[in-house]
Protein backbone atom coordinates (compact mmCIF):
# COMPACT_ATOMS: atom_id res chain seq x y z
CA UNK A 1 0.00 0.00 0.00
CA UNK A 2 1.30 3.67 -0.98
CA UNK A 3 1.24 6.64 0.87
CA UNK A 4 -1.48 7.94 -0.93
CA UNK A 5 -3.47 4.82 -0.90
CA UNK A 6 -3.17 5.17 2.89
CA UNK A 7 -4.43 8.18 2.63
CA UNK A 8 -7.75 7.63 0.94
CA UNK A 9 -8.11 4.92 3.28
CA UNK A 10 -8.05 7.39 6.60
CA UNK A 11 -10.79 9.07 4.50
CA UNK A 12 -12.75 6.80 4.83
CA UNK A 13 -12.82 5.58 7.63
CA UNK A 14 -12.90 9.19 9.19
CA UNK A 15 -16.04 9.24 7.54
CA UNK A 16 -17.16 6.33 8.70
CA UNK A 17 -16.65 6.84 11.88
CA UNK A 18 -18.18 10.49 12.11
CA UNK A 19 -21.40 8.57 10.47
CA UNK A 20 -21.30 6.85 14.08
CA UNK A 21 -21.46 9.92 15.62
CA UNK A 22 -23.96 11.49 13.47
CA UNK A 23 -26.00 8.78 14.69
CA UNK A 24 -24.93 8.75 18.43
CA UNK A 25 -25.73 12.62 18.40
CA UNK A 26 -29.63 12.12 16.69
CA UNK A 27 -30.01 9.24 19.45
CA UNK A 28 -28.71 12.27 21.81
CA UNK A 29 -31.68 14.68 20.43
CA UNK A 30 -34.26 12.70 20.63
CA UNK A 31 -33.76 11.49 24.27
CA UNK A 32 -34.18 15.20 24.48
CA UNK A 33 -36.84 15.69 22.78
CA UNK A 34 -39.09 13.26 24.96
CA UNK A 35 -37.95 14.37 28.07
CA UNK A 36 -39.51 17.85 26.94
CA UNK A 37 -42.29 15.70 25.91
CA UNK A 38 -42.71 13.92 29.91
CA UNK A 39 -42.55 18.14 31.09
CA UNK A 40 -45.32 19.07 29.17
CA UNK A 41 -46.91 16.09 30.38
CA UNK A 42 -46.39 16.87 34.34
CA UNK A 43 -47.10 20.58 33.37
CA UNK A 44 -50.51 19.62 32.21
CA UNK A 45 -51.26 17.10 34.94
CA UNK A 46 -49.99 19.83 37.52
CA UNK A 47 -52.17 22.52 36.11
CA UNK A 48 -55.23 20.20 36.07
CA UNK A 49 -54.61 19.59 40.05
CA UNK A 50 -54.59 23.38 40.55
CA UNK A 51 -57.87 24.01 38.52
CA UNK A 52 -59.34 20.81 40.78
CA UNK A 53 -58.27 22.35 44.05
CA UNK A 54 -59.59 25.85 42.86
CA UNK A 55 -62.98 24.41 42.20
CA UNK A 56 -63.63 22.58 45.40
CA UNK A 57 -61.62 25.46 47.55
CA UNK A 58 -65.29 26.97 48.52
CA UNK A 59 -66.66 23.65 49.19
CA UNK A 60 -63.70 22.84 51.41
CA UNK A 61 -64.50 26.37 53.17
CA UNK A 62 -68.07 25.33 53.62
CA UNK A 63 -67.18 22.08 55.55
CA UNK A 64 -64.96 23.43 57.53
CA UNK A 65 -67.31 25.91 59.17
CA UNK A 66 -69.46 23.31 59.36
CA UNK A 67 -67.32 21.62 61.58
CA UNK A 68 -65.96 24.55 63.73
CA UNK A 69 -62.98 24.16 62.88
CA UNK A 70 -62.21 20.61 63.61
CA UNK A 71 -60.60 19.83 60.71
CA UNK A 72 -57.55 21.94 61.73
CA UNK A 73 -56.56 19.03 64.10
CA UNK A 74 -56.23 16.85 61.35
CA UNK A 75 -53.18 14.66 60.93
CA UNK A 76 -52.56 15.46 57.30
CA UNK A 77 -51.44 19.11 58.38
CA UNK A 78 -53.28 22.88 58.90
CA UNK A 79 -55.96 23.62 56.35
CA UNK A 80 -55.77 19.83 54.96
CA UNK A 81 -59.65 17.53 54.93
CA UNK A 82 -57.64 14.51 54.97
CA UNK A 83 -57.43 13.71 51.37
CA UNK A 84 -54.01 13.33 50.45
CA UNK A 85 -54.06 12.37 47.24
CA UNK A 86 -54.12 15.66 45.32
CA UNK A 87 -51.10 16.64 46.96
CA UNK A 88 -49.66 13.24 46.22
CA UNK A 89 -50.83 13.64 42.14
CA UNK A 90 -49.39 17.38 42.42
CA UNK A 91 -45.89 15.81 43.62
CA UNK A 92 -45.81 12.69 40.94
CA UNK A 93 -47.35 14.95 37.94
CA UNK A 94 -45.81 18.33 37.86
CA UNK A 95 -42.44 17.04 39.52
CA UNK A 96 -42.79 20.14 42.22
CA UNK A 97 -40.37 17.99 44.97
CA UNK A 98 -37.50 16.27 42.90
CA UNK A 99 -38.18 17.61 39.32
CA UNK A 100 -37.98 15.25 36.22
CA UNK A 101 -35.17 12.52 36.17
CA UNK A 102 -32.29 14.03 34.05
CA UNK A 103 -31.54 11.96 30.71
CA UNK A 104 -28.48 10.67 29.93
CA UNK A 105 -26.10 12.23 27.56
CA UNK A 106 -24.21 9.19 27.00
CA UNK A 107 -24.68 9.61 23.31
CA UNK A 108 -23.89 13.26 23.09
CA UNK A 109 -20.66 11.89 25.01
CA UNK A 110 -20.24 9.14 22.53
CA UNK A 111 -20.78 11.23 19.46
CA UNK A 112 -18.37 13.55 20.46
CA UNK A 113 -15.44 11.06 21.62
CA UNK A 114 -15.97 9.72 18.04
CA UNK A 115 -15.95 12.85 16.14
CA UNK A 116 -12.85 13.39 17.91
CA UNK A 117 -11.60 9.57 16.23
CA UNK A 118 -12.50 10.81 13.07
CA UNK A 119 -10.88 14.47 13.53
CA UNK A 120 -7.93 12.43 14.19
CA UNK A 121 -8.08 10.17 11.19
CA UNK A 122 -9.44 12.80 8.99
CA UNK A 123 -5.84 14.77 9.72
CA UNK A 124 -4.01 11.64 9.52
CA UNK A 125 -5.46 11.55 5.85
CA UNK A 126 -4.43 15.48 5.31
CA UNK A 127 -1.05 14.86 6.75
CA UNK A 128 -0.09 12.02 4.47
CA UNK A 129 -1.95 12.90 1.33
CA UNK A 130 0.75 15.87 1.27
CA UNK A 131 3.62 13.50 1.97
CA UNK A 132 2.38 11.64 -1.20
CA UNK A 133 2.26 14.71 -3.20
CA UNK A 134 5.53 15.86 -1.51
CA UNK A 135 3.72 19.64 -1.00
CA UNK A 136 1.13 21.55 1.64
CA UNK A 137 -2.00 19.60 1.35
CA UNK A 138 -4.88 22.17 -0.08
CA UNK A 139 -3.70 22.75 -3.60
CA UNK A 140 -7.33 21.91 -5.60
CA UNK A 141 -10.88 21.25 -4.45
CA UNK A 142 -10.24 17.36 -3.02
CA UNK A 143 -7.73 18.72 -0.64
CA UNK A 144 -9.76 21.66 -0.08
CA UNK A 145 -12.25 19.63 0.75
CA UNK A 146 -10.22 17.57 2.76
CA UNK A 147 -8.97 20.26 4.86
CA UNK A 148 -12.07 22.25 5.09
CA UNK A 149 -13.88 19.72 6.64
CA UNK A 150 -11.22 19.21 9.27
CA UNK A 151 -11.44 23.16 10.47
CA UNK A 152 -15.00 22.64 10.71
CA UNK A 153 -14.54 19.67 12.50
CA UNK A 154 -12.10 21.48 14.76
CA UNK A 155 -13.97 24.64 15.39
CA UNK A 156 -17.15 22.34 16.71
CA UNK A 157 -14.70 20.49 19.03
CA UNK A 158 -12.88 23.16 20.17
CA UNK A 159 -16.26 25.53 20.83
CA UNK A 160 -17.52 22.64 22.76
CA UNK A 161 -14.91 22.78 25.40
CA UNK A 162 -16.04 25.82 26.34
CA UNK A 163 -20.08 25.58 26.03
CA UNK A 164 -22.30 22.90 25.11
CA UNK A 165 -23.11 22.30 21.45
CA UNK A 166 -23.49 19.06 21.06
CA UNK A 167 -26.58 19.87 19.87
CA UNK A 168 -25.08 21.13 16.45
CA UNK A 169 -23.03 17.67 16.28
CA UNK A 170 -25.60 16.31 13.83
CA UNK A 171 -25.29 18.78 11.31
CA UNK A 172 -21.49 19.37 11.35
CA UNK A 173 -20.45 15.52 11.38
CA UNK A 174 -23.50 15.23 8.62
CA UNK A 175 -22.24 17.78 6.47
CA UNK A 176 -18.77 16.36 7.45
CA UNK A 177 -19.40 13.22 5.83
CA UNK A 178 -21.06 14.29 2.86
CA UNK A 179 -17.78 16.89 1.99
CA UNK A 180 -15.43 13.68 2.16
CA UNK A 181 -17.89 11.51 0.48
CA UNK A 182 -18.36 14.32 -2.60
CA UNK A 183 -14.54 14.54 -1.97
CA UNK A 184 -13.71 10.83 -3.06
CA UNK A 185 -16.19 10.73 -5.72
CA UNK A 186 -16.54 13.70 -7.35
CA UNK A 187 -13.41 15.80 -6.77
CA UNK A 188 -10.09 13.02 -5.84
CA UNK A 189 -7.22 13.64 -8.23
CA UNK A 190 -4.02 11.59 -8.18
CA UNK A 191 -1.28 13.16 -5.57
CA UNK A 192 1.09 15.57 -7.64
CA UNK A 193 3.39 18.11 -7.49
CA UNK A 194 1.73 21.69 -8.45
CA UNK A 195 2.01 24.20 -11.32
CA UNK A 196 5.36 26.93 -10.44
CA UNK A 197 2.72 29.61 -9.98
CA UNK A 198 1.72 27.61 -6.77
CA UNK A 199 5.30 26.68 -5.38
CA UNK A 200 5.30 29.44 -2.95
CA UNK A 201 5.00 30.33 0.84
CA UNK A 202 1.44 31.82 -0.01
CA UNK A 203 0.07 29.15 -1.09
CA UNK A 204 0.48 27.81 2.39
CA UNK A 205 -0.62 31.33 3.54
CA UNK A 206 -3.17 32.65 1.15
CA UNK A 207 -5.24 28.98 0.92
CA UNK A 208 -4.43 28.10 4.32
CA UNK A 209 -6.02 30.93 6.06
CA UNK A 210 -9.06 30.94 3.34
CA UNK A 211 -9.16 27.62 4.53
CA UNK A 212 -9.89 27.96 8.03
CA UNK A 213 -12.60 30.86 7.04
CA UNK A 214 -14.45 28.17 5.07
CA UNK A 215 -14.95 25.96 7.72
CA UNK A 216 -15.89 28.49 10.60
CA UNK A 217 -18.63 29.71 8.03
CA UNK A 218 -19.38 26.14 7.48
CA UNK A 219 -20.02 25.92 11.17
CA UNK A 220 -22.09 29.31 11.74
CA UNK A 221 -24.06 28.37 8.67
CA UNK A 222 -25.45 25.56 10.69
CA UNK A 223 -25.94 27.34 13.55
CA UNK A 224 -28.05 29.93 11.50
CA UNK A 225 -29.99 27.20 9.84
CA UNK A 226 -30.87 25.65 13.60
CA UNK A 227 -31.68 29.40 14.45
CA UNK A 228 -34.50 29.60 11.81
CA UNK A 229 -35.72 26.18 11.96
CA UNK A 230 -36.42 26.74 16.48
CA UNK A 231 -37.71 30.45 15.32
CA UNK A 232 -40.35 29.06 12.65
CA UNK A 233 -41.06 26.17 15.52
CA UNK A 234 -41.84 28.64 18.28
CA UNK A 235 -43.65 30.90 15.73
CA UNK A 236 -46.31 28.22 15.03
CA UNK A 237 -45.14 27.04 11.77
CA UNK A 238 -47.72 24.20 10.58
CA UNK A 239 -44.88 21.95 9.40
CA UNK A 240 -42.36 22.20 12.10
CA UNK A 241 -45.17 22.19 14.69
CA UNK A 242 -45.37 18.58 14.20
CA UNK A 243 -44.18 16.10 16.37
CA UNK A 244 -41.45 14.95 14.34
CA UNK A 245 -39.54 18.40 14.65
CA UNK A 246 -40.26 18.42 18.17
CA UNK A 247 -36.52 18.02 19.18
CA UNK A 248 -35.92 21.85 17.79
CA UNK A 249 -37.21 22.39 21.73
CA UNK A 250 -33.80 21.00 23.09
CA UNK A 251 -31.60 23.43 20.99
CA UNK A 252 -31.23 27.01 22.42
CA UNK A 253 -33.10 30.01 21.67
CA UNK A 254 -33.48 31.63 18.49
CA UNK A 255 -31.37 34.72 20.20
CA UNK A 256 -28.57 31.90 21.78
CA UNK A 257 -28.07 30.49 18.21
CA UNK A 258 -27.97 33.70 16.59
CA UNK A 259 -25.17 35.08 18.67
CA UNK A 260 -23.20 32.32 18.26
CA UNK A 261 -23.44 32.75 14.74
CA UNK A 262 -22.30 36.06 14.85
CA UNK A 263 -19.54 35.80 16.52
CA UNK A 264 -18.57 32.50 14.70
CA UNK A 265 -18.93 34.77 11.39
CA UNK A 266 -16.89 37.94 12.78
CA UNK A 267 -14.46 35.52 12.89
CA UNK A 268 -14.33 34.12 9.50
CA UNK A 269 -15.12 37.70 7.86
CA UNK A 270 -11.71 38.67 9.27
CA UNK A 271 -9.74 35.66 7.90
CA UNK A 272 -11.65 36.08 4.48
CA UNK A 273 -10.64 39.94 4.65
CA UNK A 274 -6.70 38.55 4.66
CA UNK A 275 -7.47 36.13 2.26
CA UNK A 276 -8.33 38.72 -0.61
CA UNK A 277 -5.76 40.65 0.65
CA UNK A 278 -3.26 37.95 0.79
CA UNK A 279 -4.36 36.86 -2.59
CA UNK A 280 -3.73 40.15 -4.10
CA UNK A 281 -0.24 40.66 -3.39
CA UNK A 282 0.51 37.09 -4.44
CA UNK A 283 -1.43 38.08 -7.93
CA UNK A 284 1.09 40.72 -7.64
CA UNK A 285 3.85 38.68 -6.82
CA UNK A 286 2.98 35.32 -9.98
CA UNK A 287 0.92 37.89 -12.72
CA UNK A 288 2.15 41.25 -11.98
CA UNK A 289 -1.01 42.87 -10.89
CA UNK A 290 -2.63 42.97 -7.59
CA UNK A 291 -6.45 42.48 -9.44
CA UNK A 292 -7.98 41.15 -12.53
CA UNK A 293 -11.55 40.47 -12.18
CA UNK A 294 -11.02 36.62 -12.68
CA UNK A 295 -13.71 34.95 -11.67
CA UNK A 296 -12.29 33.74 -8.57
CA UNK A 297 -11.59 37.48 -7.31
CA UNK A 298 -14.63 38.48 -7.96
CA UNK A 299 -16.76 35.68 -6.06
CA UNK A 300 -14.22 35.63 -3.48
CA UNK A 301 -15.10 39.77 -3.24
CA UNK A 302 -19.04 39.03 -3.68
CA UNK A 303 -18.31 36.68 -0.38
CA UNK A 304 -16.97 38.93 1.23
CA UNK A 305 -19.59 41.54 0.45
CA UNK A 306 -22.21 39.46 1.34
CA UNK A 307 -20.85 38.74 4.75
CA UNK A 308 -19.82 42.56 5.53
CA UNK A 309 -23.15 43.50 4.88
CA UNK A 310 -24.57 41.20 7.27
CA UNK A 311 -21.85 42.36 9.98
CA UNK A 312 -22.83 45.85 8.76
CA UNK A 313 -26.75 45.74 9.00
CA UNK A 314 -26.67 43.48 12.38
CA UNK A 315 -24.16 46.03 14.04
CA UNK A 316 -25.62 49.25 13.18
CA UNK A 317 -28.68 48.76 11.77
CA UNK A 318 -30.70 46.88 14.07
CA UNK A 319 -30.98 43.86 12.09
CA UNK A 320 -31.52 40.50 13.52
CA UNK A 321 -33.80 37.38 14.53
CA UNK A 322 -34.29 35.93 10.45
CA UNK A 323 -33.16 38.29 8.69
CA UNK A 324 -29.67 38.23 10.10
CA UNK A 325 -30.06 34.42 9.66
CA UNK A 326 -31.19 34.80 5.96
CA UNK A 327 -27.80 37.27 4.67
CA UNK A 328 -26.00 34.04 6.70
CA UNK A 329 -27.44 31.60 4.37
CA UNK A 330 -26.58 33.48 1.31
CA UNK A 331 -22.93 34.40 2.45
CA UNK A 332 -22.41 30.64 3.01
CA UNK A 333 -24.45 29.83 -0.70
CA UNK A 334 -21.91 32.09 -2.12
CA UNK A 335 -18.95 30.44 -0.39
CA UNK A 336 -19.78 26.63 -2.08
CA UNK A 337 -20.58 28.54 -5.28
CA UNK A 338 -16.83 30.43 -4.88
CA UNK A 339 -15.52 26.84 -3.84
CA UNK A 340 -17.54 24.64 -6.60
CA UNK A 341 -18.71 26.58 -9.47
CA UNK A 342 -16.28 29.29 -10.12
CA UNK A 343 -13.63 26.40 -10.52
CA UNK A 344 -15.89 23.85 -12.63
CA UNK A 345 -17.74 26.30 -14.89
CA UNK A 346 -15.37 29.03 -15.40
CA UNK A 347 -12.18 29.67 -17.04
CA UNK A 348 -9.40 31.61 -15.17
CA UNK A 349 -6.16 32.04 -13.83
CA UNK A 350 -7.23 29.92 -11.34
CA UNK A 351 -8.66 27.00 -12.99
CA UNK A 352 -5.48 24.65 -11.41
CA UNK A 353 -7.28 24.46 -8.17
CA UNK A 354 -10.15 22.52 -10.17
CA UNK A 355 -9.80 18.73 -10.40
CA UNK A 356 -6.72 18.91 -12.46
CA UNK A 357 -4.29 21.04 -11.03
CA UNK A 358 -1.41 19.57 -13.07
CA UNK A 359 -2.86 19.90 -16.21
Amino acid sequence: MTVAELSQDLVWAAATALTVALVAFAIDLSRLAGRRDDERTDERAAEQVRRRDAATAPERAEALAATGGAAAASPYGPGDDGDDVPRAEATAGGGAVDGPAPVSRKAANIGISLTWLGTALLLAAIVTRGIAAGRTPWANMYEFTLVGSFVALAVFLVVSLKRDVRFLGSFVTGLAVLFLVLAQNAFFVVATGVQPALQSYWLVIHVGVAIIATGIFTVAFVTSVLQLLRDSRDEGSAILGRRGWRWLDSTPTPTQLEALSFRLNAVAFVLWTFTIIGGAIWAEHAWGRYWGWDPKEVWSFVVWVVYAAYLHARTTRGWSGRRAAYFVVVGYACVLFNFTGVNLLFSGKHSYSGLNPGD
